[in-house]
């Protein structure tokens, strides 16, 4: 099959790649460009393990073809620290212990920096409702709200 030839922006680098039509964003992200931070949990879009961002909205890469982001603005979770740095979101999952297997942990650091950018003193309900797309099988998901509670705080003392 004849591939397909994409240019796009990820994390703010330009990327050229070539593709099957047939292809995940997912499965390029990972196989195509080495960024195996995002992760596959069902692969049907049911569990937002494989969340991104495409021009600045949240995704599952799974339900998308790599073909599609031509073009596009791109964000994984390799994107959300800065440099050496780690976000505060980062920082807070480690404080809160908010992650424990971590195959989820991906998918809701990046939708839980989208939101904060969207909002960044949500309520309890705005993090719960924006998370409500990404399931974690092992943290009951209390430790998760906390930490980007707590991270929301942060950044807001910080600007």
């Amino acid at each position: 099959m004849t591939q397909i030839h994409v240019t796009a922006k990820i994390n703010g680098d330009p990327v050229e790649f070539l593709c099957d039509p047939r292809e995940t964003l997912l499965d390029v992200l990972r196989d195509r460009l080495g960024l195996t931070g995002t992760k596959e949990g069902c692969g049907t879009g049911d569990c937002g393990a494989c969340s991104v961002t495409v021009d600045g909205r949240v995704v599952c890469s799974c339900l998308m073809l790599g073909a599609e982001a031509a073009g596009a603005e791109i964000g994984t979770v390799e994107g959300i620290a800065d440099s050496e740095n780690l976000h505060p979101l980062q920082r807070k999952f480690i404080e809160h212990a908010a992650l424990q297997c971590g195959i989820c942990t991906p998918g809701i650091l990046v939708a839980a920096k989208n939101l904060l950018e969207r909002s960044p003193d949500p309520t309890e309900t705005e993090v719960r409702y924006w998370l409500a797309g990404n399931l974690c099988r092992c943290t009951g998901y209390d430790k998760i709200i906390h930490a980007v509670m707590d991270a929301a705080a942060e950044m807001r003392e910080a600007s």
